[in-house]
């Protein structure tokens, strides 16, 4: 498993090839073993085969190709729901209406979410993890039919490769690990910390499609806006209002 992380790289394109029920229930089944809150399991995860319902959930991820054309797509959901049920039934009364438990199946669903890709991985799969999901929630609630107290979390199109991508970029290690405290970052180490990232040639090229004066520029200004930012988190409120989350 430590050689396919050393070695991953995200899938877009799959081949016309199958993932089989056994397979991908197996996987499934041995990524519920990782870390959960209070061993509630606060997820759920909605598979999707049909191409039907794969083009009605393009939109949500910007008709991005891979939502398509990968054999499965999986929606992973903070799931609530399923806990409350089982605690009115039990002649419990469930409080997880509220932000805290957003957060804690949240976790759970994104702690899941990275088990499932390493051992997928490990039997040779592709996928590719979109961020998306969180950008358009109402749509993807929609199209499942999620109820209230589950919200979707993390998307990833599944498959067999048909491509060998290049490795994408990370930061050095002592740039993400603080001993014993957090040490606020100098100019001059930022300048150490992304002075790599910002040599590459295709970053190079990032910049200059965009005709930016530098990288950081084109995650402001173009990817990540401020505007956006707020327009996307004011519909992910209204939508965890929704789901009785808040």
């Amino acid at each position: 498993m430590i050689k396919s992380l050393q070695h991953r790289t995200t899938i877009r394109r799959y081949k016309d090839k199958d993932v089989s029920e056994e397979l991908l229930n197996g996987l499934l089944e041995q990524a519920m073993r990782t870390q959960t809150m209070g061993n509630l399991q606060l997820y759920s995860v909605v598979v999707t085969r049909d191409d039907k319902q794969k083009q009605r959930l393009a939109p949500a991820h910007f008709n991005q190709p891979m939502t398509t054309q990968a054999p499965v797509v999986l929606t992973i959901c903070a799931d609530f729901r399923r806990t409350t049920l089982w605690a009115k039934l039990r002649k419990a009364n469930p409080g997880y209406d509220n932000f805290l438990s957003f957060m804690n199946a949240a976790t759970d669903a994104l702690l899941f979410t990275q088990t499932f890709c390493c051992l997928a991985e490990e039997e040779g799969l592709g996928y590719c993890y979109l961020g998306t999901t969180i950008y358009n929630p109402q749509q993807i609630i929609d199209v499942l039919e999620l109820p209230p107290l589950v919200l979707p979390v993390a998307t990833l199109t599944l498959g067999w490769p048909d491509e060998e991508p290049v490795m994408s970029d990370r930061l050095p290690l002592w740039a993400i690990v603080h001993d014993e405290v957090y040490r606020d970052y100098t100019p001059v180490q930022i300048d150490d910390c992304y002075a790599a990232k910002e040599e590459l040639a295709v970053n190079k090229a990032f910049v200059a499609e965009n005709k930016k004066e530098t990288l950081a520029q084109v995650y402001t200004d173009v990817r990540y806006t401020k505007a956006a930012n707020e327009a996307i988190s004011e519909a992910l409120l209204k939508v965890l209002k929704q789901q009785g989350f808040i």
